[in-house]
C-alpha cells in the first residue's frame, strides 16, 4: 500500500476536518463558509492525537493503525446504533402513554427505565426457527439487509465538527444509495416466508419506501444546490454564523423542502400514519409476521433507528447539525458557542424525532391509494417546482437576509389572495342565494 493511498484512508476513516468545497465559497454573501466557527470542540485532535499515538508512540505500521481505528469506530458506530434504540424504544413508549392518558411501562426498574433492557434480554434468548416451505437463504438475509443499510446510513449522520464517520464529498448520494438497501430487506421478508399477508405488506412497504425515495432525494437536491456541496460536513459548514441554517438562508424553498423531507422521510421509515405495510388489523404484523428472536429484533431496532435517521438527516440539513443558534450579537453567540456541538446535533434530532412521534399518535393511518396519491400527486411536483425555484433563487442571489424580506412579502401576498378569493367565493355564494330567494318569492306571488 502506498503512502498516498494510506493518507487517503485515513482521511475518510479518522474523519479529519476537511476544507469547505470550492463551490461553497463562491456563494459569498450567502453561506457562511468564510466566517470562523469555534474550534473548542473539535473532534479532530482527537482523532490526530490517537493516529499520531499509534504511529509514532507505539510504532505501528500504517496499515495496522488505519485496521485499528476502522475497528474501534465500527465498534462506536453499533454501540451507539444499541444505546440509540433503547433510547427511542422507551421513548416512543412514554409519548404513545402520554398521547393516551396512560403511565405506560412503569413496573421493571424506577419509573420503567429497565423494561426495554429486559424486552431485549428475552429477544435474545427466544428461539429462532425457520417456517415450513420458506426460501431458508433469502429468509435468513432479509434482516440483515435491513440492519445493515440502517448502520449504513447511520455512519452518515455529523455528530460534531470533525466527528463525521463517513465524510465523502458526493455524502448526500451515498447515503439515498445506502438507506435504499433497506428497501430490498423488507420485499425479501415478505416474499421468502411463504406468508400470503407477508408479500402484501412486502408489496405495499416497498412501494410505498421507493414512492417517497423521490421526495427524499428532491429536497436533499434543494439543499445541495444552496450549498453547493454534496459532502456532509461542508453542508452543515455552510450553515455556520448569524442566521445561517437553511431554512433562514434558502427561506420559501428551504421551508417548503424542510416541510416536504418530514412527511416523506417519515413515509420512508414505516411510521404513522404511513404505516399500512404493517397494519396489524389487516395483515398481522406485517412483512416481518414469521420473524422470531433476533430477526425480528433487527427489524424492530431498524424501524427506531430509521426514524432518528430522518431526524438526524433533517437537523443536518435543514437546522444546522451540529452549528449553535447564532443571531449576530458576540455575547450571545459566544455563550451559545459553549455548548459542545454533539449536544446541538442531538437536541435538533430529538426534537424531529418528538414532532414525528407526535404526527403518529395523532393522525389514522391511511390507505394505499392514499398514500401514492399523496406523492406522485401533490409532494413530488410539488418538490420538482421547488428545486427549480431554489435554483432561480441561488442563480439571482435571492438567499439570505434578502431571502427573508422576499418571504414576508410573499406571506402577505398569498394571504391578500385567499382573502380576495374567499371575498369573491362568498360574494358569488350570496348572489346565488338572492337569486334563489328571488325566484322562490316570484313562484310564491304567481301562486
Amino acid at each position: 500500500m502506498t503512502s498516498s493511498h494510506t493518507h487517503t484512508l485515513y482521511n475518510i476513516y479518522t474523519k479529519r476536518q476537511r476544507a469547505p468545497p470550492e463551490a461553497a465559497r463562491r456563494h459569498k454573501g450567502t453561506l457562511c463558509h468564510n466566517k470562523k466557527t469555534t474550534d473548542m470542540f473539535d473532534f479532530s485532535t482527537v482523532t490526530t492525537w490517537f493516529d499520531s499515538l499509534l504511529l509514532n508512540t507505539c510504532g505501528c505500521p500504517a496499515w495496522l493503525a488505519i485496521l485499528i481505528e476502522c475497528i474501534l469506530v465500527g465498534l462506536l458506530i453499533i454501540v451507539g446504533y444499541a444505546l440509540l434504540a433503547i433510547a427511542l424504544i422507551f421513548m416512543e413508549r412514554k409519548v404513545c402513554a402520554y398521547f393516551q392518558c396512560r403511565l405506560g411501562p412503569m413496573r421493571v426498574g424506577p419509573w420503567g427505565l429497565l423494561q426495554v433492557f429486559a424486552d431485549v434480554l428475552k429477544m435474545l434468548i427466544k428461539e429462532i426457527f425457520f417456517v415450513d416451505k420458506a426460501d431458508k437463504l433469502l429468509y435468513a438475509l432479509a434482516p440483515v439487509l435491513v440492519i445493515v443499510g440502517s448502520v449504513g446510513a447511520f455512519a452518515f449522520l455529523p455528530w460534531n465538527k470533525g466527528a463525521v464517520i463517513l465524510d465523502f464529498n458526493v455524502g448526500i448520494f451515498l447515503y439515498t444509495a445506502v438507506s435504499a438497501i433497506g428497501v430490498i430487506g423488507v420485499f425479501l421478508a415478505g416474499w421468502s416466508s411463504n406468508n400470503k399477508y407477508g408479500i402484501v405488506s412486502a408489496m405495499r412497504g416497498a412501494v410505498q419506501m421507493i414512492s417517497y425515495e423521490m421526495s427524499l432525494g428532491l429536497c436533499l437536491i434543494t439543499a445541495c444546490i444552496l450549498t453547493g456541496t454534496m459532502q456532509v460536513s461542508g453542508i452543515v459548514e455552510a450553515q455556520s454564523g448569524p442566521f445561517g441554517w437553511l431554512i433562514f438562508q434558502g427561506h420559501v424553498p428551504a421551508i417548503i423542502a424542510f416541510l416536504i423531507f418530514l412527511v416523506a422521510g417519515n413515509a420512508e421509515a414505516n411510521r404513522g400514519p404511513f404505516d399500512l405495510a404493517e397494519a396489524e388489523s389487516e395483515l398481522t404484523a406485517g412483512y416481518h409476521t414469521e420473524y422470531s428472536g433476533m430477526g425480528f429484533g433487527f427489524y424492530y431496532l431498524a424501524e427506531f433507528l430509521n426514524l432518528f435517521i430522518v431526524a438526524g438527516m433533517t437537523s443536518l440539513v435543514f437546522l444546522g447539525g451540529w452549528c449553535p443558534i447564532h443571531i449576530g450579537i458576540a455575547g450571545f453567540d459566544a455563550v451559545m458557542d459553549m455548548i459542545p456541538g454533539i449536544v446541538w446535533f442531538l437536541a435538533k434530532a430529538f426534537a424531529m424525532v418528538w414532532l414525528l412521534m407526535w404526527i403518529k399518535w395523532t393522525f389514522p393511518r391511511l390507505r394505499i391509494d392514499q398514500i401514492l396519491k399523496l406523492e406522485w400527486k401533490y409532494l413530488m411536483p410539488v418538490a420538482l417546482f421547488n428545486l427549480i425555484l431554489m435554483t432561480v433563487c441561488v442563480a439571482l442571489g435571492l438567499t439570505g437576509i434578502m431571502g427573508i424580506g422576499i418571504l414576508v412579502a410573499l406571506v402577505i401576498v398569498i394571504i391578500a389572495i385567499v382573502i380576495i378569493s374567499r371575498a369573491m367565493k362568498f360574494r358569488s355564494q350570496f348572489a346565488r342565494d338572492q337569486k334563489l330567494v328571488g325566484a322562490d318569492i316570484a313562484v310564491k306571488t304567481d301562486k
